[in-house]
């Protein structure tokens, strides 16, 4: 379930509060008349069932409570109630398939956002992602995407674009492409100062690396991988499943191909460069078309069997 904290204005807090506490999957219903909030109005919380809360929030929404007060949503892992299990029962569906869009909206511009941090830590993935390049160690590369966060702004990309938010969209894409340009200088700049310390070989060799040569060079089994972990990685984001979503990010080589852009550039190897940067667009624009279509069509599916408080 999900707890809501409004602040509604005084002249249409008791049509809420009567709307609400007549809506099929919404429970503990309580109004704070006397409370003294900024911005003015009355305090009404609720539980809501995880499969009627976009229709709830969709439609405080329409009555404008975002607008002139506030609408706040937390998730809650625990309901001990007879009344919440009453909710939950009568809400169609099941809560773990249905999406909340403000809720995912929010995670989306967090994750769209182009921060020194993510930089960072792309930087770093990209670095370590080189390395096992160097040393053909796959468990360099793995643990490189797990560390990598180009994930976020490409799920939020999808999120936009499914919801026709352009200034989103193009945020979110900017920082992607920012990231994976960044991760690819930073795999250059270390490769060289490798080259230079004698800590890395003096040639780039593909029959020295049997184990990693397959980030450059991509094939149908690549872009397949792709889609089909466009189409987890989204659902692991819409149900809050962190473990398939870890899986997503050691499945996919966005990471290791941006760094073996890198590389292979450091050391002149021009095929090589083309190869990796093959990968990275296959890799990407299979994510984000499946991440796409899936965010679509469970979209749709949900919203063909949710309640809404209108109803």
């Amino acid at each position: 379930m999900i707890h809501l904290r409004l602040i509604v204005p005084a002249e249409i807090a008791s049509a809420v509060f009567q709307r609400l506490a007549g809506t099929a999957g919404v429970a503990h219903v309580v109004r704070l008349p006397t409370a003294e909030v900024s911005p003015p109005g009355e305090v009404i919380l609720c539980d809501v069932a995880r499969e009627a809360a976009n229709g709830v929030v969709e439609w405080l929404q329409r009555q404008g409570v975002h607008r002139v007060g506030a609408i706040t949503i937390e998730a809650l892992d625990t309901v001990v109630s007879d009344a919440a299990q009453r909710a939950a029962d009568v809400a169609p569906g099941d809560g773990g398939d249905f999406l909340i869009w403000e809720e995912l909206e929010a995670r989306a511009r967090s994750d769209a956002s182009l921060t020194v941090s993510y930089l960072v830590f792309i930087a770093v993935a990209a670095v370590i992602s080189g390395i096992g390049i160097l040393l053909d160690a796959p468990i360099l590369i793995v643990g490189a995407m797990v560390v990598g966060p180009e994930y976020g702004p490409l799920s939020a990309l999808c999120v936009a674009v499914c919801r026709w938010r352009r200034p989103p969209a193009v945020q979110a894409a900017v920082t992607l492409t920012v990231g994976l340009v960044a991760a690819a200088v930073a795999a250059l700049v270390a490769t060289s100062i490798f080259r230079v310390t004698d800590l890395a070989p003096d040639t780039y060799d593909i029959t020295d690396r049997q184990l990693t040569a397959f980030i450059a060079h991509p094939d149908g089994m690549a872009a397949v991988v792709a889609v089909l972990a466009g189409i987890v990685g989204m659902l692991a984001l819409t149900e809050a499943r962190s473990g398939a979503l870890i899986g997503v990010l050691v499945s996919v080589t966005t990471i290791p191909a941006a760094a073996n852009v890198g590389v292979a550039t450091a050391y002149g190897e021009w095929p090589e460069v083309g190869g990796a940067a093959l990968q990275l667009v296959v890799n990407v624009a299979g994510l984000v078309v499946a991440g796409i279509a899936t965010l679509t069509v469970q979209a749709r599916a949900t919203t063909r069997v949710k309640k809404s408080p209108t109803a």
